[in-house]
């Protein structure tokens, strides 16, 4: 996420450290680096020349010149703006002060108005709300089936009333089945077309004036950047929509939606996607998203990711454990399955502070080696998991051929996890120097 523009940023930042003391067309001319990677991440023009504008009126003055160390203010003064170009706070849900609160999920076809109608519904059912989906894309072949699994997905009932009834009756029957079912969150997932047109909208328009939604959420796809700012203003325009869903924001590595949106539509972003499965979907929060674009991490969100995958009774016996020795293949198996909770392990790398996008590329984090390894040790008995010491070479060759895999990779699990257990001996004796040889074994 944001990949090419960290980087580039970064290096117009160098310019500023390496001048020491900055004059004013010192300042100017590191701008003028900042606005091309601005301009080759696809953002707006206009919110490029805007942005440009209102960092540099700041950077020319005494609080950066005169500062013992300018470049440090610049970056300041650049997150912060960049803070408030995508909205200042985290925009919330309106919920409803009188059940249901109503969410009609808009936007054109392929954007992904389907899935993340379900992957709301399911963050909010986490959060104690009994969510409804509603099926009222009448026109998309199968659009209805794959809502319907969707819902089952996530454990979220769908109302549906087939494809010959009128989108809009649908939705209001729909809102009516939710009082009368004790549902106090509904998501009308309504139709869309491979480009805006009038019929679309007048449909919209009716289901808008007849349901009265708290939330109008336009969904769009992150990967088509001006494309995806062109389509939100005209929603806006036509729907006054409430907020904005930006999806595959995993795949978008110049990030040049996230920065336009709430500029030209004046509407917040309210959640992103940020990958195919359905927790794969976050809150926007601006000054998060502007410490991960300046390479400054994002803490919070990985602390929240954690505490969502971790169980603190389980975190506690494993701690336990570390400092008695007794750590086995079925504690790592259950740590490295609580790892593959927290999503994909690039965009975890991504989030820690000082991580250099050409670094997490150079990875080359293999997921699938994952599975490996929970295949050997599934296939190793409960006796060798607590004791691996007595895998000999005819157990070696039985658990390579349950696993599917071979012997060397049997023998290089083996070989990593005995590396652990040292590592974490040193660590419990406070001998933290002698890790730098130990290699996660995925």
């Amino acid at each position: 996420m944001f990949g090419g523009l960290t980087e580039k940023l970064a290096n117009a930042f160098k310019k500023f450290r390496s001048k020491g003391k900055l004059t004013a067309a010192d300042v100017k001319e590191g701008m003028r680096e900042v606005k091309l990677a601005l301009l080759e991440a696809d953002v707006n023009f206009k919110v490029v020349k805007e942005f440009i504008k209102a960092v540099t009126d700041r950077a020319v003055g005494s609080e950066v010149l005169e500062s013992l160390l300018p470049h440090q203010q610049i970056v300041k003064i650049v997150n912060e703006e960049l803070i408030n170009l995508m909205g200042g706070e985290t925009p919330k849900i309106n919920i409803s002060p009188k059940p249901p609160t109503v969410i009609m999920m808009v936007g054109l076809q392929g954007a992904g108005k389907t899935t993340h109608a379900g992957k709301i519904a399911n963050m909010y059912k986490q959060k104690g709300k009994r969510p409804l989906l509603v099926a009222c894309d009448v026109y998309r072949p199968a659009a209805v089936d794959q809502l319907k699994i969707v819902g089952e997905s996530v454990g979220i009932p769908v109302f549906t009333m087939g494809t010959k009834i009128s989108p809009v009756e649908i939705a209001k029957a729909g809102v009516e089945h939710a009082k009368k079912n004790g549902n106090d969150m509904v998501l009308i997932d309504t139709a869309g077309r491979l480009h805006i047109d009038e019929e679309l909208m007048g449909e919209l328009v009716k289901i808008k004036s007849n349901v009265m939604p708290s939330e109008i959420l336009l969904v769009v796809d992150a990967m088509t950047g001006q494309d995806a700012v062109n389509v939100a203003k005209s929603f806006n325009d036509l729907l006054d929509i409430t907020g904005v869903v930006l999806t595959k924001v995993d795949g978008d590595t110049r990030g040049g939606a996230a920065l336009s949106v709430k500029y030209i539509t004046g509407k917040p972003i309210k959640f992103i996607g940020t990958g195919e499965k359905m927790d794969a979907i976050e809150l926007f929060h601006p000054d998060r998203m502007a410490s991960r674009i300046l390479g400054m991490g994002d803490i919070l969100s990985l602390i929240e990711k954690a505490e969502a995958a971790f169980d603190e009774k389980n975190a506690k016996e494993l701690e336990k454990k570390m400092r008695e020795q007794t750590f086995t293949l079925d504690d790592f198996l259950e740590q490295m399955r609580s790892l593959k909770k927290m999503g994909n392990l690039e965009q975890i790398l991504g989030m820690m502070p000082g991580m250099k996008p050409q670094a997490i590329k150079d990875a080359k984090i293999d997921e699938n080696q994952m599975s490996h390894i929970e295949a050997i040790i599934l296939s190793m008995t409960k006796q060798e998991r607590n004791r691996p010491d007595i895998i000999n070479g005819s157990r070696r060759k039985r658990i390579a051929d349950g696993s599917g895999t071979s012997v060397e990779e049997v023998n290089k699990l083996l070989k990593q996890f005995d590396q652990m257990k040292k590592m974490m001996k040193q660590m419990t004796s406070g001998a933290f120097g002698k890790r730098r040889g130990f290699k996660l074994p995925f």
